[in-house]
């Protein structure tokens, strides 16, 4: 349940600018305010991702701390694991503001960020100086000025790797031009072999996650299964935000950017279903898009996600709903007869389809 402190936090900051409200929230963070436990976890609930062990399947997913400055109450805040970043080579600014909006209508956000970060270098810095026991992944990105997008993400994974478990190549956000076109099979197969490249140089080798769009026409997804079979990638992240606005109530509904929230939802799954089908288990899909509650989480993974991320709905609901879900979602597996979230994955994929 969301605590009286949390739901008053929450009311106050959604009288804010949007941007503002995020800037106030981590500052609340890092003075100590918010949840202070270890994830909860149960024999349901443990699970491998690529080979990643997790107490729970609920993560964060990139764009909440883009530069690592969480890491600590992210740690204990009971997610399975964390994505930190978008990282790219160098510092940008990103987009002009304002660049994030609240439809709270629609329970949703649009945000045009583009990559605004304090580049590789500080960020590794940070990630150097991690929690101990934390799964922790790193979204990579390119500048937007950038003569060569594809080698921004091999550089960024090579100088910030050593520090985390997983790395997610993100070529599906809609703020930085031509960025998606990176999805299309042969610059997708040329970026994603480049990126393993770099990823064999580590004295420690990571696994490496691909995220994609919602924006996708089935020959699309085919094409991407196809290419990340053939390089081996480790696991799909579906999905990123969408262009789409269909049905959205919200006065900022035509701001320009990336919808992320609930309506999200229903499109995110069905990739995430069709991307199940065409890999047949091979590779593991976590889903991202529109969950608030277990019932949600659950309803990802029986359509084919090992792990599922969140993000937009603790705006609305506040970090104790990743308590409310992992323990939602571990009362549902036991309800269906599972012994562990893995006899789930994929069980109910054709009601996606």
């Amino acid at each position: 349940m969301t605590t009286l402190i949390e739901r008053l936090g929450l009311t106050a900051l959604h009288r804010l600018d949007p941007e503002r409200s995020h800037d106030l929230a981590h500052l609340a963070l890092r003075m100590g305010f918010g949840p202070r436990s270890a994830p909860y976890s149960s024999p349901r609930l443990r699970t491998s991702l690529a080979s990643l062990t997790l107490p729970n399947p609920v993560g964060l997913a990139a764009g909440f701390d883009k530069n690592a400055t969480l890491l600590q109450p992210l740690s204990r805040a009971g997610f399975g694991f964390v994505e930190v970043g978008a990282a790219t080579p160098r510092p940008q600014p990103g987009n002009p503001k304002p660049r994030l909006f609240r439809l709270s209508a629609d329970r949703a956000a649009i945000n045009r960020f583009g990559f605004n970060n304090d580049g590789m270098e500080a960020i590794a810095a940070r990630l150097a100086t991690r929690p101990k026991g934390m799964t922790l992944g790193l979204n990579l990105g390119a500048n937007k000025d950038s003569a060569d997008r594809s080698e921004d993400f091999a550089r960024v994974l090579a100088h910030c790797g050593a520090h985390v478990d997983f790395a997610t190549v993100n070529v599906s956000s809609p703020n930085t031009e031509s960025l998606r076109d990176l999805q299309g099979a042969e610059a997708l197969r040329a970026l994603l072999t480049g990126v393993i490249e770099a990823r064999d140089w580590l004295k420690r080798p990571i696994p490496v996650f691909l995220k994609i769009a919602p924006d996708l026409s089935d020959n699309e997804i085919g094409d991407i299964a196809e290419v990340a079979q053939s390089v081996q990638i480790d696991a799909i992240i579906a999905t990123n935000t969408t262009l789409s606005r269909e049905g959205l109530r919200s006065p900022n509904r035509d701001e320009k950017g990336g919808l992320s929230g609930a309506p999200l939802f229903e499109p995110s799954t069905r990739v995430l279903a069709r991307l199940s089908q065409l890999t047949d288990g091979s590779i593991p899909i976590v889903g991202v898009g529109g969950i608030s509650t277990a019932e949600q989480a659950y309803a990802k993974i029986c359509a084919g996600a090992s792990a599922v991320q969140l993000y937009t709905a603790l705006i609305y609901h506040g970090l104790s709903l990743t308590s409310q879900i992992t323990r939602g979602l571990d009362a549902l597996l036991e309800r269906d007869g599972h012994t562990n979230i893995a006899r789930a994955v994929g069980s109910k994929r054709q009601d996606w389809l």
